[in-house]
């Protein structure tokens, strides 16, 4: 049986902050619940409790914003079994629907249309024996993936990743949609990163959480 509700931390407006969407207004809804805790999380409020919508409350909330891009996210969506279920009747609606998953959690079930975020999780994040690597075979010249780093040894992992599964063979192949970068808030030294990233020679896309520096680390929108 289709399922025919989720439980949802929150569903708000916002400029998005990050991937080749970035500064795009959005509609954001953050499912609850995930399996991983890594060090660094800043949502960790999505954890547990929300509220049980059913898929049609939440397409007439999310329509009710006036906004054409929307992102399903968590926590990690895709561990609640209705999120595929949201994204198909959005997209049925004329959405243009993104989801951010961890890449811990199958995404093969998501819809053809979706546009997959991917943030494997790198060393620093201490979840990174939990990346599922076989989810790289599902991804289309639609899809994304995403590396968060804390430091010099996390990007140098994600380098080696990108190189050795071929990933930036596939950005210039346009088989794959983009590889995004991105410093640990707080923690990472921006200029460093850079550099690394020029010396590293990766058609790697340098990205930083618009949206915190819009309305800071502690809120995400309206």
């Amino acid at each position: 049986m289709t399922p025919q509700s989720v439980r949802v931390t929150e569903i708000f407006h916002s400029i998005q902050g990050e991937s080749t969407w970035a500064g795009l207004p959005c509609t954001f809804v953050r499912l609850t619940g995930c399996p991983l805790r890594c060090v660094w999380c800043d949502t960790a409020y999505a954890f547990h409790g929300g509220t049980r919508m059913s898929i049609v409350e939440v397409v007439e909330t999310v329509a009710a914003k006036r906004c054409r891009l929307v992102e399903i996210t968590g926590g990690e969506p895709l561990v609640q079994p209705g999120a595929a279920t949201l994204a198909s009747r959005l997209l049925d609606d004329g959405f243009t629907v993104l989801v951010e998953t961890s890449g811990a959690v199958d995404v093969s079930v998501l819809d053809d249309r979706v546009h997959t975020i991917m943030d494997l999780k790198c060393p620093g994040s201490g979840e990174a024996d939990r990346n599922l690597w076989t989810n790289l075979d599902h991804l289309t010249e639609r899809d994304e993936v995403k590396f968060v780093v804390s430091g010099r040894d996390d990007f140098e992992w994600a380098a080696d990743v990108i190189r050795r599964h071929g990933l930036d063979e596939r950005v210039r192949a346009g088989t794959l949609g983009a590889l995004l970068v991105s410093p640990v808030w707080g923690l990472e030294e921006m200029e460093e990163l850079a550099t690394a990233i020029l010396a590293s020679g990766l058609p790697v896309r340098f990205q930083t959480q618009l949206h915190k520096h819009i309305w800071g680390p502690d809120r995400a929108g309206v």
